[in-house]
C-alpha cells in the first residue's frame, strides 16, 4: 500500500516542485525585467539632464555673445533658453528625487524658463532687453555653468563606478545609508550651491508667479481674538443668544489667522468665518445650511447676493458670471467703479437657489487687491476704434471697460468684449491704450451659467 502511494505520490510531488521552480524563475526575470527598465530610464533622464544644462549655458552664452541691438538673435537665443529649462525640467521629474531636497535647483530652472519665456514672447522693436536683464543673463550664464560642471562630476563617477539609479531610489526609501551615497551627496552639492546663489530681479511679471501673498503684506494693526468675536457676532447677525468659539491659525507664522464658529439655537447649522491677524479682514464666510430643492432663477439669485454683498459693508459689487451646479449658484463679483470693472478686487459667492440666499463667499483676493484710491487710466483709443482689432467672424454680445492684470503683472485699462467664435463663447480684452489683445479667456459653461 505504502509503495503503490509512494509511487503515485513522487511523480506529483516532483511535478509540483518544478512548477515552482520554474514560476519562480519567470517571475525573477520578470523582476529582472522591470528593474532593468527602470535602471535604463533613470540613467537616460539623469544623462539628458546633465546634457541639457550643459547646452543651457551654451546658449546663455550664444544670446550674450551677439550685439545688444540683435533682437531678432536675443528672440531666438531666449525660446532655446526656455526649451532647454523645459526639458531639464521634465528630466528631473523622471526620477527618483521626490525624497531628496532638489528644490533650489527646481525653482532656479523654473524661475530660467518663466524670465526667457516673457521676455521673448514681447516685442523687442518696443521693448528690448533692459541692462537689468542683460545682467541676469550674465549671473545665469555663469551659474548654469557651475552647476553644468556639479552634474557632469556626477555623471563621470556614475559611468566610471557603475553606480545604479535604483540604489539611490532604495537609499532614499529607506534611509539607508542615504547621507553615503554618490549620487545623492552630487544633486545636494548643486542644489547648496544654487542656495547660494544671490536672488535676482526678474521683473514683477516673473515675481508674481512666485509671490506667496502672505497675509503679512496687508498691513494693519493686529487684532485679538476678541476683536475677531466681536466682528463675527455682528457679521452674523443671528440674534443676541449666539456663541462665539474663536480659534487661532498658525500662530507665529506668515499665514497666521483667526477662525470663529458661530452657533445660535434659531440656526440649525454654524456659520464659520476665517479673519486675518493683521487688521482683522474677514477673508472668507461660510454658512453651513442644508440647500433645498431649487425654487429661484440665477437671475434672482444675483441680485440677493448682490443686496446682501451691499448689506455686509462691500459697495459697488458688479457679477461679472454665474453658474449653477444643481441647487448651488457660484457668483463672481468684483468692484465696479466709474464704470471701469476692477477685476483684481474679486470675489466669489455661493447661493443657495431654494431661497436665493448666500451660504458663503471667498474673498481672498478682494482683500488683498482692496484699493480706496486705485488710479483708473483714461482709454486711450475709442470702443469704435477697439472693436476694429477684433476678428471680423467674432460675434459681439457685449462690451465694458475693465481693468485686468496682465501677464507682466501690470494692471493695464482694457476693452472687454464678451462673444462668440468658431462655436464657443469668448472673452477678449483688448488694451484700451493701443489695442492689442492682452487676454483671451474661452466660457465653458456649465448647467445654467452665466457670462455676465
Amino acid at each position: 500500500m505504502y509503495k503503490r502511494l509512494s509511487a503515485l505520490m513522487f511523480p506529483i510531488t516532483a511535478l509540483l516542485l518544478v512548477g515552482a521552480l520554474v514560476w519562480g524563475y519567470q517571475e525573477n526575470q520578470e523582476k529582472n525585467s522591470i528593474l532593468i527598465k527602470a535602471e535604463n530610464q533613470y540613467q537616460r533622464a539623469f544623462h539628458d539632464l546633465s546634457y541639457h544644462v550643459e547646452q543651457l549655458h551654451g546658449e546663455l552664452g550664444n544670446t550674450l555673445a551677439v550685439n545688444s541691438t540683435s533682437s531678432d538673435m536675443h528672440r531666438k537665443g531666449l525660446v532655446n533658453v526656455w526649451r532647454l529649462t523645459s526639458e531639464a525640467q521634465n528630466e528631473i521629474n523622471q526620477l527618483p528625487l521626490t525624497l531628496l531636497p532638489f528644490s533650489q535647483t527646481e525653482e532656479f530652472l523654473s524661475k530660467i524658463s518663466n524670465f526667457s519665456y516673457k521676455a521673448a514672447v514681447r516685442d523687442f522693436t518696443k521693448k528690448p532687453l533692459t541692462d537689468n536683464e542683460i545682467g541676469n543673463l550674465k549671473a545665469l550664464y555663469k551659474n548654469s555653468g557651475e552647476i553644468s560642471k556639479d552634474l557632469q562630476e556626477v555623471q563621470n563617477k556614475v559611468i566610471t563606478n557603475r553606480l545604479r539609479w535604483m540604489d539611490v531610489e532604495s537609499a532614499l526609501a529607506t534611509e539607508n545609508k542615504a547621507e553615503d551615497n554618490t549620487i545623492i551627496d552630487g544633486f545636494k552639492t548643486v542644489d547648496k550651491r544654487v542656495a547660494a546663489y544671490p536672488e535676482l530681479d526678474y521683473g514683477p511679471s516673473v515675481a508674481s508667479i512666485y509671490d506667496k501673498r502672505s497675509v503679512k503684506k496687508l498691513g494693519g494693526k493686529p487684532v485679538t481674538a476678541e476683536d475677531v468675536k466681536r466682528k463675527a457676532l455682528k457679521f452674523a447677525d443671528i440674534g443676541s443668544n449666539a456663541n462665539v468659539e474663536v480659534k487661532e491659525n498658525g500662530k507665529g507664522t506668515e499665514w497666521a489667522s483667526y477662525t470663529a464658529t458661530v452657533t445660535s439655537q434659531n440656526q440649525q447649522q454654524p456659520i464659520s468665518m476665517d479673519f486675518t491677524v493683521e487688521g482683522g479682514l474677514l477673508i472668507s464666510y461660510n454658512d453651513n445650511r442644508s440647500v433645498g430643492p431649487a425654487q429661484v432663477s440665477m437671475k434672482q439669485a444675483v441680485a440677493k447676493a448682490g443686496a446682501f454683498l451691499e448689506q455686509k459693508g462691500y459697495p459697488d459689487m458688479t457679477a461679472v458670471s454665474a453658474d449653477r451646479y444643481d441647487n448651488l449658484g457660484n457668483l463672481t463679483f468684483v468692484t465696479s467703479r466709474d464704470g471701469v470693472l476692477i477685476y483684481p478686487e474679486k470675489m466669489t459667492v455661493r447661493v443657495g437657489l431654494d431661497t436665493g440666499d448666500a451660504t458663503g463667499f471667498q474673498a481672498s483676493d478682494y482683500v488683498r487687491e482692496r484699493q480706496e484710491k486705485r488710479q483708473i487710466p483714461k482709454p486711450g483709443m475709442t470702443l469704435a476704434a477697439a472693436r476694429k482689432m477684433l476678428h471680423p467672424e467674432f460675434k459681439e454680445m457685449y462690451n465694458r471697460l475693465a481693468l485686468i492684470e496682465n501677464e507682466d503683472a501690470e494692471e493695464v485699462l482694457t476693452y472687454e468684449f464678451g462673444g462668440r467664435i468658431n462655436g464657443s463663447q469668448y472673452r477678449i480684452y483688448l488694451n484700451a491704450a493701443d489695442g492689442h489683445e492682452e487676454a483671451v479667456e474661452e466660457i465653458r459653461t456649465s448647467s445654467g451659467a452665466q457670462d455676465k
